[in-house]
C-alpha cells in the first residue's frame, strides 16, 4: 500500500478568481449563450462545473473576447463596453488629483529610502556588536 501525502499551501492574501455563468458572460460581452458554449466546447475558455453549471474564469473570458475582432466589436457595441464613456467621474471630490497622487508617490519613495537606511544602520550595528 502506497500512501501519498500532499501539502496544500494556501496564500491568504490571494484573491479567488472571478467566475461567470454562461448567461452572465453572454450579457457582459454582448454575445449569445450559444457563442459562449461553443467557446467552451472548443476549449477557448477556462471553466469549472459547479452543480452542473459552467463557471467561466473571467480572466480567460476577457482574453478570449479581446482576441477576436468580431467578439471585441460586440463587446463594445452590445456588451459592457457601451457604458465605458458614461463612467467618467463627475464628482471632483473623489476623482484623483494629479498633484495629490504625485505627493503620495514622493512620500512613499521617501519612506522606502528611510526604511532602507534604517536596515543598513541595524546591520552595521549588528556587525559592530559581533566584532566586539
Amino acid at each position: 500500500m502506497i500512501i501519498v501525502s500532499c501539502i496544500l499551501i494556501i496564500n491568504p492574501m490571494a484573491k479567488p478568481p472571478i467566475r461567470l455563468t454562461t448567461s452572465q458572460a453572454a450579457n457582459l460581452f454582448g454575445v449569445s449563450e450559444k457563442t459562449i458554449r461553443r467557446a467552451i466546447q472548443d476549449q477557448e475558455l477556462q471553466y469549472i462545473v459547479v452543480r452542473g453549471v459552467y463557471k467561466i474564469n473571467f480572466e480567460s473570458a476577457l482574453k478570449w473576447s479581446q482576441s477576436r475582432v468580431k467578439i471585441k466589436n460586440k463587446f463594445n457595441k452590445d456588451g459592457i463596453g457601451q457604458f465605458v464613456d458614461k463612467w467618467k467621474i463627475k464628482n471632483k471630490l473623489y476623482s484623483p488629483n494629479p498633484k495629490t497622487a504625485e505627493k503620495i508617490k514622493d512620500e512613499e519613495t521617501e519612506a522606502d529610502k528611510d526604511a532602507e537606511i534604517n536596515i543598513q544602520n541595524e546591520n552595521s550595528s549588528e556587525n559592530k556588536n559581533q566584532n566586539s
